[in-house]
């Protein structure tokens, strides 16, 4: 592939790219690592403030192992797909355990740590270690796809495919850093999905997409498909002492981790009041006192809409709970564990 590729993107990325990210000073392997998780999915505006409250915390790798999950998840909170904050935690376990307390600078021994694909290590391997190292995140399928005029998909195996041989020959063999950067800067301030700058991009000459007209249809957006809904009743129960009723959720799934409210599923139609939960109640091992209907709220998920329906319930002195799943907790203590956001806004607020 010819230069000027990468050549008019780090000329671009020399006067109007990002130098001044957190993570970029001092750029370490375990900083980089940090940022390329919390980045997956996830904004870098949205990120910052997180990935400086996290590195506070936590700010080396061997603190971050030693670290219960409840530590590392109370720091997630809010920043969302949890699956990322327990694979930090193991990842740093297992680099305290089998890589002399540091990230490999090897993409095998990367990929095969949790969390850590093919693009997220190469990105570790550019920016941490400046090996020539190919990425392929969302913001560059973006690039290569408007500008090699590549109308399908990214989500299919063979354009994937096509399209990491095409960053393969782009990736330049020096100033792999500023490269690396450059063209995830590019996707994420000129090349958007929506509203793309071209007056300001450093490739619009050979975009095809540009040539044609097509910016705002490649690439071509996943096959679209109804999101379902479901609906859960949450049980806010507190004892005399002002204390809440928590679960630990299941490691897998959504909240994956995270302390929460009590769930029990509902059919669309139901009334949290009309439900018998006399069951329910017996196996959390409480009485019930009053109970009260608190506004109802949804909270949508990749895959979902959820709709939840608060009952909130006075109940006598809390009893003893397994340890491990369930637990009393009194406001102070709701700070130090990891909490979804919108259980901690409800607890918070009550709505």
């Amino acid at each position: 592939m010819s230069p000027p590729f990468s050549a008019a993107l780090l000329r671009w990325f020399d006067k109007h790219g990002r130098h001044d990210l957190p993570w970029q000073h001092p750029r370490t392997p375990y900083r980089v690592w940090l940022a390329e998780i919390m980045l997956q999915q996830t904004q870098v505006q949205t990120v910052i403030p997180y990935y400086q409250r996290f590195l506070e915390r936590f700010p080396g790798l061997s603190d971050l192992a030693s670290a219960t999950m409840d530590e590392v998840l109370s720091q997630w909170a809010g920043l969302g797909y949890y699956s990322r904050a327990r694979n930090l935690h193991r990842c740093a376990q297992l680099c305290m355990e089998k890589h002399e307390g540091s990230l490999p600078n090897d993409q095998a021994l990367l990929e095969a740590l949790p969390g850590i694909g093919r693009s997220t290590a190469a990105a570790i391997r550019a920016q941490a270690y400046g090996e020539r190292a190919a990425i392929l995140d969302g913001n560059v399928k973006r690039v290569l796809s408007r500008f090699h005029g590549i109308d399908r998909w990214p989500g299919l195996t063979e354009v994937n495919a096509q399209l990491w041989t095409l960053a393969e020959e782009h990736t330049p063999h020096e100033r792999i850093v500023d490269y690396t950067q450059a063209i995830m800067d590019l996707g994420a301030s000129v090349c958007r999905r929506r509203q793309p700058s071209c007056e300001a991009c450093p490739l619009t000459d050979g975009c095809q997409a540009r040539q044609l007209g097509r910016q705002a249809e490649w690439p071509a957006r996943a096959p679209r498909k109804t999101r379902p809904e479901r609906h859960a009743l949450l049980l806010w129960a507190r004892d005399s002492r002002g204390r809440s009723l928590l679960q630990r959720r299941p490691p897998t799934g959504i909240w994956g981790g995270l302390w929460s409210l009590p769930e029990l599923s509902l059919a669309a139609a139901d009334a949290p009041t009309e439900v018998d939960l006399s069951i329910w109640y017996h196996e959390l091992g409480i009485q019930a006192l009053e109970s009260k209907a608190l506004p109802n709220f949804h909270h949508d998920f990749s895959h979902f809409r959820l709709h939840i329906h608060p009952l909130q319930v006075l109940v006598k002195e809390g009893g003893s709970l397994a340890e491990d799943t369930s637990g009393w907790f009194s406001p102070e203590e709701l700070e130090a564990i990891g909490l979804p956001r919108p259980i901690a806004r409800l607890l918070r607020t009550g709505s």
